[in-house]
């Protein structure tokens, strides 16, 4: 195969993007193609102080490519949520042909959605709510987690549990 007559990975992404399908895992995927593998994890705390118990939810990065490929995507048509602000549009959403898989995406609010980033997580529930401000996306999963991903760096997100949700697990 002619490496140079493949197509560079932002073509990919965006045509990906524009056919609604993600690489399958659990990542965010830059607008120039650059893919960040992360790894959420939940720290539950044992301490009698805190009652029943707590959780802490951390999504690390595992890996930083620019050049990759991959031969499962999954589809993130399912949109449950849009917010426009700023020139920019957040989304949210499930995969749910792969056992309802969230996903949250910012485009610019052109014409063709272009794409920005997007951040698909195996771990977690569906998005049902989404706000776009002028740094920060915030997305609320169906399980009461709050995501809030800085616009410019998506991978320093802050996951909290949602006050007003009830807590399934204590």
């Amino acid at each position: 195969m002619d490496v140079s007559a493949a197509p560079a990975m932002t073509e990919v992404v965006q045509r990906r993007w524009r056919d609604r399908e993600a690489p399958d895992g659990d990542f965010i995927v830059f607008a120039d193609g650059s893919l960040l593998v992360m790894n959420l994890l939940c720290l539950q705390s044992s301490d009698p102080l805190d009652g029943a118990g707590s959780s802490t939810w951390h999504w690390t990065e595992c890996l930083r490519a620019t050049e990759w490929s991959t031969d499962n995507w999954v589809e993130v048509d399912s949109a449950l949520a849009t917010h426009a602000r700023a020139g920019g549009r957040a989304w949210a959403g499930e995969s749910a042909d792969h056992g309802s898989i969230g996903w949250v995406a910012l485009t610019r609010d052109d014409d063709g959605s272009t794409l920005e980033w997007l951040a698909v997580s195996n771990w977690s529930n569906p998005f049902r709510e989404v706000t776009l401000d002028d740094t920060v996306v915030t997305a609320v999963s169906t399980a009461g987690l709050i995501w809030s991903f800085p616009r410019d760096a998506p991978q320093r997100v802050r996951i909290t549990e949602d006050p007003a949700h009830p807590r399934s697990h204590r």
